[in-house]
């Protein structure tokens, strides 16, 4: 009788138990398709986003540049100028791509060879580089169920404002990135905020040497840069800081060179060199010169901001570079241990022990470690 009692009793607790099991299932089940569902639809958000970014810039950029013209004394074509009229009508923050008008202007403007020249110009015209490849692709980027690429989504240019951090892990260690605005307006909301960072990473534009900033157009853009990273590497806040100098656009940078865009437009101590190599070792010195504390070395790297695998490799060497330092200081730490219990150390009584035995080999080192002691003077 107890018995089947028992039984009955373990088998309601089982059945209790596979319930309980698949209650469970059923619960991380739902959580992951709503994490799932999330997450495509923050990716889809995010790519909404770089879709009205690229579409919006596509129109303002081409803007500026048919406003340019008449500042670079340009003309268009005949038949393209009440066209450009027109144009400079459309509201670029509404603009919408449903039907194909708007399209086919742009394509039209941009065939012109009046508008060829103003691109040529685009520094003048604080023109991004990269606006000719939204150009070249307009029939895809225009079309209704347009998904931005990575490759659309590297080109395109967001102004970073205010301070955006990045949590992340590489290898299980944690690592947080913060993202700042080198723009004048956003250097006050960040610049004394950071007194504990592992390493700075400054990045310079290495194209823009021939270009003025938005804020001002009588201030060359490599010049502020240079200004800024000479206040940000010498700054008492980041004494202690590992500092990187991440030198960007080098592909486009080179380009410029070697068409003729002298660097003595930034800089006029350049000797009059085409030489990409002679240029890029120039900017190098000007900018690691200004990092005065001798303690700390500079750490230059080369890079092409639409070339992933490129970036990768970069980044690689970051993630590294702290690890390196915190061993390089552990290293110290431990040797300052050592020698400090060295110094208490009898040396007399253990070499005169080890004279008894005649092992040279030992007394040599005793010796050594002597020496090291003296000279490390703790």
């Amino acid at each position: 009788m107890g018995n089947r009692k028992n039984k009955k009793k373990n088998k309601q607790k089982e059945l209790e138990r596979l319930k309980s099991i698949e209650r469970n299932r059923r619960i991380e089940e739902s959580i992951k398709k709503e994490s799932e569902k999330y997450e495509q639809e923050v990716k889809l958000l995010l790519l909404d986003l770089f879709k009205t970014a690229i579409q919006m810039n596509l129109v303002l950029h081409t803007k500026i540049l048919v406003m340019g013209m008449e500042k670079l004394d340009l003309e268009f074509e005949t038949e393209n100028e009440s066209l450009a009229n027109d144009f400079l009508e459309v509201e670029e923050t509404i603009c919408k791509f449903g039907s194909d008008e708007l399209k086919e202007t742009i394509k039209t403007l941009w065939k012109d060879p009046g508008l060829k020249k103003a691109f040529e110009n685009r520094s003048i015209l604080q023109v991004p580089d990269t606006h000719s490849y939204y150009l070249d692709q307009i029939d895809r980027i225009t079309k209704r169920k347009y998904v931005p690429t990575d490759q659309d989504i590297l080109y395109c240019r967001i102004p970073t404002t205010g301070v955006k951090v990045v949590d992340f892990f590489v290898n299980d260690v944690p690592w947080k990135i913060v993202d700042v605005g080198g723009q004048r307006s956003e250097r006050r909301k960040w610049i004394h905020q950071f007194d504990d960072v592992t390493m700075i990473i400054y990045v310079v534009a290495m194209s823009e040497y021939d270009q003025d900033l938005y804020e001002d157009e009588t201030v060359n853009r490599m010049r502020e840069s240079l200004e800024l990273f000479k206040s940000t590497a010498n700054n008492e806040y980041f004494e202690k800081t590992a500092c990187s100098i991440l030198f960007n656009k080098f592909d486009i940078f080179g380009q410029k060179i070697k068409n003729g865009i002298s660097l003595s437009k930034c800089f006029d101590d350049f000797e009059e060199k085409f030489d990409v190599e002679v240029a890029k070792e120039f900017i190098t010195n000007k900018f690691t010169s200004c990092a005065t504390n001798e303690h700390r070395k500079v750490y230059n790297y080369y890079s092409c901001g639409i070339d992933t695998e490129n970036i990768k490799a970069v980044f690689t060497f970051f993630f590294a570079m702290p690890s390196q330092e915190f061993l390089v200081k552990y290293s110290k730490s431990v040797i300052v241990k050592n020698v400090r219990c060295m110094q208490v150390f009898k040396f007399d009584r253990f070499r005169e022990l080890l004279d008894k035995r005649g092992i040279k080999e030992e007394i040599d080192l005793i010796e050594r470690a002597e020496d090291l002691v003296c000279l490390c003077k703790i």
